[in-house]
């Protein structure tokens, strides 16, 4: 982030300029990713828009974007993956103020402020695998040969329930 610029931030002030506010985070800053990333190098750019809410508070659209590194659950290693969102959110004092018939998501907002980087990282945690894995398993960084192999192994090719069809047929 440029320095000099506040990572708290007035919803509602924002919300009546109706302000376009723009951020870029390395992803090593943020905390709550670090146990999902498997290289912290990394670059989060998130936009914000300010506007009123239906409900007469603030609100805001959030775009991220980000190519995270993270820990393929099947082979281990590291595979980038390209990550865009967008949400629409509707900032709240605490849960009991929130709006029971928001139509966004509703974003806590201590005293009437926001921290644009916990947003972000609220975000982007949101887009990203519940379990991340490389593409396709025959891609993955230690797929096993026979996977690779365009030629099937004669085990594919046996029927399991094979005896039990000749047993229906005899009786």
């Amino acid at each position: 982030m440029a320095a000099g610029l506040p990572d708290l931030v007035d919803c509602a002030r924002l919300a009546e300029d109706a302000a376009v506010l723009e951020r870029v985070y390395e992803l090593r800053d943020l905390p709550r990713l670090k146990d999902v990333l498997a290289q912290p190098e990394g670059v989060l750019h998130a936009k914000f828009a300010f506007s009123k809410a239906a409900s007469g508070g603030a609100g805001a659209h959030v775009a991220v974007r980000a190519v995270p590194v993270l820990t393929c659950q099947r082979c281990l290693q590291g595979f980038a993956v390209a990550v865009q969102s967008a949400s629409d959110v509707e900032f709240a004092g605490d849960e009991l103020a929130a709006p029971s018939d928001a139509q966004r998501e509703v974003f806590r907002a201590e005293g009437g402020r926001v921290s644009l980087r916990e947003l972000a990282e609220e975000e982007l945690l949101l887009a990203l695998p519940i379990v991340p894995a490389c593409s396709t398993p025959l891609t993955c960084g230690n797929a096993p040969q026979r996977l690779v192999d365009a030629s099937p192994p004669e085990e594919a090719e046996r029927r399991p329930f094979g005896a039990l069809q000749d047993l229906l047929k005899k009786t």
